[in-house]
């Protein structure tokens, strides 16, 4: 048999630190190649380099047993750039799995991690369950659970970083029977595998190609699998190419080596906007069918059932969620405000019995709201979140604020809601935080200030409306904690509602955050919040894919044709992708403006773009039972919340909060009409 030609190349740039680069030598560089025979165990062949002269190849890759490969390396470029192209050639057909590790030169304990939309410093906030250096301080996973296929090593000592980015022609992947052990491939993959060793107490990059996931490949929540290696088969006459990138960088911290990071990955993926027919007015006529068929009238409170559905059947629940992912009063303005511009008086009478219901029947006796209330279970969830809270605060801000402008007033919502801003005062610490959960009696239940920059939305929107100076004062001692605690730190987390680890929401909400202050506040106070937006955007920018996941034959997303660039992961915990976006567009082309910076106005357009390419209607319904209820859990590598994997969605999901943040979305500027800042 003969092994198809295999082309692999590695840019290593020198970035700012010239003849101080990694010098890709035998000392520094190890590589092995991994065959297996079907119905046996695969054996792994450690490489060494041989020097050749007078070839177009620097080296030849030997084993000390005679192979059915011949592998060839060639090393070019400058004293910045070095390109080394691998070739493999077989005399045999050949299942295999090639492997190389880069050492950094840093001590291992010395260094932070970064793999985008996944690890970030040493995942420490998540639980040993998921992925963390509580289970091993040495990882790689497959280059699809990345929002850039990379992944950056930080020596904190030295203020170095060095990364290993695929280049590549992502274009397909393979079904296997198996999620753990040696898997056999049933076709072709694009998919490889990138991660970070501990070589020796020395941090070393580690990449490959097909993929593994060393110690552990994570398969669903909380649930840790025994490594997988995938093996590719290679036909005689066969060729195939791969790239990497090497770069090596001097940022000041770990903020800056991520800013570096996605800068770079930024660049040198390119992702462009996604075509497709979609305009604003089409997706809001689409999604406003959700308004009508989630309505439910016959309980105290009317909601749109958005949580807890059946992707199979769409039909509605008996549970009313404020925020999250039910979001049913920002979505009750939605449908108010698109009503009465459509002249669509079924949503305007939805919506305004929504916020009429909700007025009496959907608050505690203290005055918060009743967030979740199971109508046939349980009735209403007894501990408060600050995140619900001020989003059901933050929607009835906007409520009360367009019905003002229409001449219509609501003096009892406004005593709500200002009842509430009043208490959240009381809730707030000494350090500017609030805690995540809280009973009816303001006694805690659960501490972690992650949650924190959601309360600063409805603050600074509350010191607009009710032109009360201290809940400004309130706002800008929350993002002081932001600052402190969060943003100066690198450390975003658990401001999502289901996990506790390092999440895309929290620099998200935290980025907005600074961004609605640096709208209420002139000059230098200005400046100082519009610093904080951009220097947590990088962080939630670092969640969003750059590059198009590929899928197999016969996974439904690949099939429909969905690009993943622009779309966000969700958090350590759950390894999904999303709609999530809410105001983060605007503080993007804000961001882009005040600094010049192109790069976010132009990925905030790609965003807007690739999230609409699941707009479920007749004839286009992917895999969603109802026009406009817009999919949730979209499972985008081999990843699940219990039910289908790769190429699908979960059985469950919740369409509440997906059409809120779209809608959000093809809203545009809408804090800045509220709150001024021009």
């Amino acid at each position: 048999m003969i092994l198809k030609k295999v082309f692999c190349s590695v840019v290593l740039l020198a970035g700012t630190l010239g003849a101080s680069a990694i010098e890709y030598t035998p000392v520094n560089v190890t590589a092995s190649i991994s065959l297996k025979v079907p119905g046996n165990n695969a054996v792994r062949y450690p490489l060494t380099f041989q020097e050749l002269r007078q070839s177009e190849f620097n080296y030849q890759l030997v084993s000390n047993e005679k192979l059915p490969v011949m592998i060839y390396q060639k090393v070019s470029g400058d004293e910045d750039t070095k390109r080394i192209t691998l070739f493999i050639v077989a005399s045999e057909d050949v299942y295999f799995n090639y492997g190389e590790e880069i050492k950094s030169g840093a001590k291992h304990d010395d260094c932070l991690f970064y793999m985008p939309g996944f690890w970030y410093r040493r995942n420490l906030r998540s639980p040993k369950e998921a992925p963390s250096f509580h289970t091993s301080d040495s990882w790689t996973v497959r280059e699809d659970r990345l929002s850039s296929p990379m992944t950056t090593i930080f020596d904190e000592k030295n203020n170095k970083s060095w990364s290993v980015a695929r280049l590549d022609k992502f274009e397909t992947d393979a079904l296997t029977t198996h999620k753990e052990g040696e898997v056999i491939l049933s076709g072709k993959t694009s998919v490889g595998y990138t991660g970070f060793e501990n070589n020796g107490g020395i941090a070393a990059l580690s990449f490959g190609f097909p993929y593994r996931e060393t110690p552990k490949t994570y398969i669903r929540k909380l649930t840790l699998a025994p490594s997988v290696e995938a093996y590719q088969y290679l036909a005689k006459g066969e060729s195939m190419t791969l790239t990497w990138e090497i770069n090596e960088n001097a940022p000041t911290d770990f903020s800056d080596c991520v800013k570096q990071a996605w800068e770079y990955c930024y660049d040198l993926y390119k992702p462009v906007p996604v075509e497709t027919p979609y305009t604003d007015e089409i997706m809001k006529d689409v999604l406003s069918n959700f308004f009508v068929e989630s309505f439910v009238s016959d309980t105290p409170a009317k909601y749109y059932s958005g949580v807890e559905l059946r992707t199979a059947d769409c039909e509605k629940l008996d549970v009313a969620e404020v925020g999250f992912v039910g979001r049913t009063l920002l979505n009750a303005f939605n449908a108010l405000e698109y009503g009465e511009a459509k002249h669509r008086n079924d949503l305007v009478a939805n919506a305004n019995a929504i916020f009429d219901s909700y007025l009496e029947h959907g608050f505690s006796d203290a005055g918060f709201f009743h967030e979740v209330i199971h109508y046939k279970r349980n009735g209403a969830e007894p501990v408060h979140s600050i995140r619900r809270q001020s989003e059901g605060v933050y929607a009835a801000l906007y409520y009360l604020n367009y019905e003002k402008q229409q001449g219509r007033k609501h003096p009892e919502w406004e005593n709500r809601l200002k009842g509430m801003l009043d208490t959240f005062l009381r809730l707030q610490n000494a350090d500017g935080s609030f805690p995540r959960k809280f009973n009816d009696d303001l006694s805690v239940v659960d501490k972690s200030g992650g949650s924190t920059p959601s309360a600063t939305l409805p603050l600074v929107m509350g010191s607009k409306y009710f032109k009360d100076k201290r809940y400004l004062e309130s706002a800008k001692r929350s993002v002081a904690y932001l600052e402190n605690e969060l943003i100066s730190k690198a450390d975003y987390f658990s401001s999502t509602l289901d996990a506790n680890c390092e999440d895309k929401e929290a620099s998200l909400y935290a980025s907005t955050a600074a961004y609605y202050l640096a709208l209420a506040t002139k000059g230098e106070e200005r400046s100082h919040y519009a610093e904080l937006a951009k220097k947590a955007a990088y962080f939630a920018l670092s969640w969003y894919y750059t590059w198009d996941v590929p899928f197999a034959k016969g996974q439904m997303l690949g099939d429909i044709g969905l690009k993943t660039r622009g779309w966000g992961n969700v958090s350590v915990e759950n390894n999904h992708i999303d709609v999530f976006v809410f105001d983060f567009a605007d503080v993007l082309r804000w961001l882009s403006e005040v600094y010049d910076e192109p790069r976010f106005a132009d990925f905030a357009d790609v965003i807007s773009s690739s999230m609409r390419q699941l707009l479920p209607y007749e004839g286009h319904l992917c895999g969603i039972a109802k026009k406009g209820f817009y999919p949730e859990v979209v499972q985008h590598t081999n990843w699940d919340y219990g039910k289908n994997g790769k190429g699908y969605y979960n059985d469950i999901f919740a369409p509440g909060w997906v059409v809120a943040s779209l809608w959000e979305l093809l809203s545009p500027g809408r804090a800045e009409q509220f709150i001024g800042g021009k």
